[in-house]
């Protein structure tokens, strides 16, 4: 499977745009990302990219595996035992990348029952980004929307 370049110039764009992100009042950082995050994500199409798939394993919560075991129809503990590992901290990843869900066509096989980490990703539309800025720096590696999403902030 192809993985989609993010270029140097971009990624480090991003990461220089840090401080400045962590520099806005929290309403307005969570206002700015809302706006850039629906404009990247009305243009940008998942399915030409799929990098998070193809080069990051999700935390896979509790109340995700039910969901994740039903579409897949097998249970809970089968699941667990054929996908997941338990990571270093402790939590629940996918045991090989790129993500067993993942097909040719980079649609998931799960996608209605998806873990909530995949439906968040690449975590750039929420309440109190300042709370996740941290996974700016990982995340600018795999996902070229969040790049742009980071640079039409900086430059409005």
């Amino acid at each position: 499977m192809k993985k989609f370049p993010i270029p140097a110039e971009e990624r480090q764009k991003s990461l220089d745009a840090l401080p400045y992100l962590e520099s806005l009042p929290g309403e307005k950082l969570d206002t700015a990302f809302e706006k850039a995050h629906d404009a990247i994500f009305s243009e940008f199409d998942c399915l030409s990219c799929a990098n998070c798939c193809k080069t990051a394993s999700p935390i896979i919560e509790q109340e995700d595996m039910d969901g994740m075991a039903r579409a897949l129809n097998i249970s809970r503990s089968v699941l667990i035992t054929t996908y997941l590992t338990m990571d270093e901290d402790g939590d629940f990843v996918f045991k090989s990348t790129p993500c067993p869900m993942l097909q040719e066509d980079n649609r998931c096989k799960i996608y209605a029952s998806r873990p909530e980490a995949c439906r968040d990703y690449p975590h750039s539309r929420r309440k109190n980004m300042h709370a996740v800025l941290d996974l700016i720096e990982p995340n600018s590696a795999i996902c070229p929307a969040l790049n742009q999403i980071i640079q039409i902030i900086v430059e409005s």
